[in-house]
């Protein structure tokens, strides 16, 4: 017997959600996972010296980090039926448009997708920061004080909305090709997961400021999970610094980070005493 003509429509659909879910899912295990194995447990005597923290958070909160992050990948992946929807029914012509401006604006659209997620991510960070707001948006990524690289996707269910809500108005607005949401969300997963890594990795000039002063290091934003009212930019400090929301110890808790790692190779390159 033929399929109902409902079902038909809503097969593609829940395939295409399986196949996003999927992906997602793939993409935050294998780095959330392999950050944490590769920073706590393959290199934690050698990064020693980077651990911007002493104490490291129990076992339970990283099993509800990891579980809590999954149910965020679904609400993702919801989302992503808005474009896949839109694209479907011809309502969504900036890929196959962006696909004609060929390799130039290939790249040039994945390096603006990219500032434009940071002011997004900035201003819906700092808005749900509101007293108001904070219990029923944001208070569960902030469980997490001591963060992790499971942290990475730990939101509430109106976090998870308002950050999946970016690539569907994106889309919508800038003639975008898929790969290039495809290389975004690999760069924001990657970043995300270094960035709650709880080492700092990112290198440091001579006087121990960060050599690129531009992007938000891991120590920037675990101070922002130490003292939340400061440091809401996500991959570039440009925003924290023009609205005076930077914290004032930024550079010199980077400085102090990255000072002990110098000291800790100074230590084991020495030669030893007669």
């Amino acid at each position: 017997m033929p399929e109902p003509p409902m079902l038909d429509h809503l097969i593609p659909f829940a395939r295409n959600w399986l196949i996003g879910m999927q992906i997602d899912v793939t993409r935050y295990a294998v780095f959330s996972i392999g950050v944490w194995f590769v920073l706590w447990v393959l290199l934690a005597k050698p990064m020693a010296g980077r651990k911007i923290r002493d104490t490291r958070p129990a076992g339970r909160q990283l099993l509800t980090e990891f579980a809590i992050s999954i149910r965020s990948v679904m609400v993702f992946s919801t989302f992503g039926l808005i474009t896949f929807g839109l694209f479907r029914a011809g309502w969504l012509p900036g890929p196959l448009i962006a696909k004609g401006w060929g390799p130039v604006w290939f790249w040039t659209s994945l390096v603006l997708m990219i500032i434009a997620h940071d002011a997004w991510f900035y201003w819906t960070h700092r808005m749900i920061h509101d007293r108001r707001l904070f219990r029923t948006f944001h208070r569960r990524h902030h469980r997490s004080n001591n963060p992790s690289p499971f942290t990475a996707y730990s939101f509430d269910l109106g976090e998870a909305a308002i950050n999946a809500l970016f690539v569907p108005l994106w889309m919508i607005l800038v003639p975008t090709q898929w790969p290039v949401v495809g290389l975004f969300m690999l760069h924001q997963i990657v970043r995300n997961t270094l960035g709650h890594s709880g080492y700092e990795l990112f290198p440091a000039r001579k006087d121990g400021r960060p050599l690129i002063p531009w992007l938000t290091t891991v120590t920037h934003h675990d101070l922002h999970h130490a003292q939340a009212g400061w440091n809401y930019g996500l991959y570039f400090t440009w925003w924290d610094k023009l609205m005076g929301t930077e914290h004032p110890e930024y550079l010199q808790r980077f400085a102090a980070v990255t000072a002990r790692k110098d000291k800790a190779l100074a230590a084991t390159s020495s030669p030893s005493p007669a």
